[in-house]
């Protein structure tokens, strides 16, 4: 299978500058959950999911199909990476009891990954697929970033990406959805944090890829009158999550 790869090159900054998810999150998934062996955490990047997930399950595999990211992995007893792509696990048929997808699922072939998913779930096992959208941090600065964002960095988001821009609402889900509650991700950062961040989108780094210069110069003239370089701000993002059953009618 081919791999899309949109994040090796800035593996390090990744595990440095991306938010972790809420507990709440994983209590749900845990409570939802039909039984707590194993869970299979896709495309799990910097282990950030799977590290949380472990606190419940007795086992986590974690696959990633970038080596770069799971060498700065987050180490668990019972977290074991995995170097595989989305759509051909290698896991046994059967086996897993919830499937998690954080922040990755817009870069798969859906048709391939729901067949895969399939596969390897347990009857009634869960799949829970989610993403977080743009933060909120105030409203002059909400503007200034829908500007960077999809005006001037607008031709260098992947296409996957624009699931994310449309908060899951049009990717690619053949299942019946279990309503599920609303989670958020919550930060306090100063703005060398936020522009931290910035730096590990893939629009970002295909705009340096093309240009070998730096978009950040473009915004900061506009955000420092914003955010003072000591002002600690929250930084808030909605998480957005399909969820389903696989597999009930076995």
């Amino acid at each position: 299978m081919e791999f899309n790869d949109h994040f090796s090159r800035q593996a390090g900054i990744y595990l440095k500058a991306r938010p972790t998810y809420p507990d709440e999150l994983f209590d749900y998934l845990s409570i939802i959950s039909p039984a707590h062996d194993l869970c299979w955490d896709c495309a799990t990047g910097n282990g950030q999911a799977a590290v949380s997930l472990s606190r419940y399950f007795k086992q986590v595999i974690a696959t990633d199909g970038s080596q770069q990211q799971l060498e700065k992995a987050i180490a668990a007893p019972n977290v074991e990476y995995k170097v595989g792509v989305a759509e051909q696990s290698g896991l046994p048929d059967s086996s897993i009891d919830l499937i998690t997808v954080a922040t990755a699922a817009h870069w798969f072939n859906h048709d391939l990954f729901y067949k895969e998913a399939q596969r390897v779930a347990k009857p009634s096992g869960i799949l829970a697929v989610w993403t977080y959208g743009e933060a909120t941090i105030s409203p002059a600065i909400d503007e200034l970033m829908e500007w960077f964002m999809y005006d001037y960095l607008y031709s260098y988001w992947p296409d996957g990406r624009w699931y994310v821009r449309n908060k899951y609402e049009t990717l690619p889900f053949p299942f019946t959805a279990i309503q599920t509650p609303v989670f958020y991700c919550h930060r306090q950062w100063n703005s060398e944090q936020w522009l931290n961040y910035i730096m590990s989108w893939s629009a970002y780094n295909n705009y340096v890829a093309r240009h070998n210069t730096d978009p950040i110069q473009v915004l900061l003239p506009k955000l420092e009158p914003l955010w003072h370089e000591s002002e600690i701000r929250p930084v808030t993002w909605q998480l957005h999550m399909k969820c389903c059953r696989l597999n009930t009618g076995v």
